[in-house]
């Protein structure tokens, strides 16, 4: 397959439920669309892609088309050409499964989503460019919870505890060629989201399942479980930018979002250090 370090990016901007706090709380019409700051959510992070020399084109699969016009920014961008507009489907596996039929299966594709308030370009140069020199079909960002914690002491998060650390999930993702199967396999754990445990066992086995309840599985032995199992090779990129663990699911999240992006940012942070 031919290897190239430009992605299309792909971007989840629909609502996940009717009654989303962020909604409720902002009166927004879509999540994706909330202010923080003074600006919508997507636009931040349309910004800190479009600010990357590694990404040649933006997918957006939603908001719905009918609350485009309450955001006149992004509006301005679709109908520009800058931004291509997808309606959201049922469930985001299958949005992104649409997005994906969008890019060309030689051209690797950088999935996230309008969630990821605090998105910077500092954040997305580094995590394509490892994603770029990886031998994997897939990749994942990963954060350690212990600098996410060291950084934002009161912030609760999503934790997966492995014998060699504990870590954030990102919302960045790549998919080569082969590493796009993952996303119909994704389908499957929406569809049996009822059912958790069945779809672990069915994906790492029922050993490696023990193993990681008993706190024996390292990171890299559950991403080696999911190779075998799946065949597609899967690789961690960790993220040296604690903001990176931090999406806006909750209101507690979207204030935190304000407080970071209102506090002007400090010399010698690890961001600045990492744009240098």
């Amino acid at each position: 397959m031919k290897q190239t370090n430009h992605f299309a990016a792909v971007v989840l901007a629909a609502d996940r439920t009717a009654n989303d706090p962020i909604t409720q709380y902002t009166g927004a019409t879509c999540k994706a669309i909330a202010p923080i700051c003074g600006s919508p959510m997507i636009i931040r992070v349309l910004d800190a892609l479009e600010a990357s020399d590694r990404v040649k084109s933006i997918t957006i699969c939603g908001p719905p088309e009918s609350v485009l016009p309450d955001c006149p920014e992004l509006k301005q961008r679709i109908e520009a050409g800058r931004i291509t507009w997808l309606p959201n489907l049922d469930s985001p596996s299958r949005s992104a499964e649409k997005g994906f039929e969008q890019v060309e299966l030689d051209t690797p594709v950088l999935l996230t989503t309008a969630d990821h308030a605090l998105l910077t370009p500092a954040i997305v140069q580094h995590f394509l460019e490892a994603s770029s020199l990886a031998s994997s079909d897939a990749t994942i960002g990963l954060v350690d919870y212990k600098n996410i914690v060291a950084t934002f002491p009161n912030t609760k998060r999503t934790v997966t505890k492995f014998r060699d650390g504990d870590f954030c999930g990102c919302n960045l993702y790549t998919f080569r060629q082969h590493g796009r199967e993952l996303v119909s396999r994704w389908r499957q754990a929406e569809d049996m989201r009822k059912r958790p445990w069945r779809l672990i066992a069915q994906i790492l086995g029922p050993w490696t399942v023990l193993r990681y309840i008993l706190g024996f599985l390292t990171l890299e032995q559950a991403l080696n479980a999911v190779s075998i199992k799946t065949g597609i090779h899967v690789q961690a990129i960790m993220l040296p930018f604690p903001q990176a663990g931090i999406d806006v699911d909750k209101v507690e999240d979207l204030l935190l979002a304000e407080t970071v992006l209102a506090k002007p940012m400090a010399p010698g942070t690890i961001e600045n250090e990492t744009t240098k």
